[in-house]
């Protein structure tokens, strides 16, 4: 799939929203006496290096707003923010749970939002 490119400086939301991207990726977390989850830092930081390999673009900011269940068919909903200020909602879904690993899809919007005024 053609992906568009950009200077190395800039992430390009268009390299995501050029193919409604999915992409499969694990976390590794420690399990304590409850259910196993992965801190919302940890998942930006595992979303956003996964997106840079998949579209061989720098790490983009992402932030994700609370931390994801270790629990097959959870859910959260992150955000990749680009050097502009336009905004692409990525989804994240938890695939399996082996142990203290957290296996997920993620999945960016089709279309990005502008920055704001």
């Amino acid at each position: 799939m053609p992906m568009a490119r950009s200077t190395p400086a800039t992430w390009s939301l268009s390299a995501v929203a050029a193919g409604a991207l999915l992409v499969g990726c694990s976390g590794s977390v420690s399990v304590g006496n409850s259910e196993p989850k992965l801190s919302s830092d940890e998942l930006a930081t595992t979303v956003s290096e996964k997106l840079a390999a998949t579209t061989n673009q720098p790490k983009p900011d992402i932030t994700c707003p609370e931390d994801l269940a270790g629990k097959v068919g959870a859910t959260t909903r992150c955000t990749l923010t680009a050097k502009d200020g336009s905004t692409l909602g990525v989804s994240v879904k938890v695939t399996s749970v082996e142990g203290d690993k957290i296996d997920f899809g993620i999945k960016a919007d089709d279309t990005a939002s502008p920055a704001p005024n």
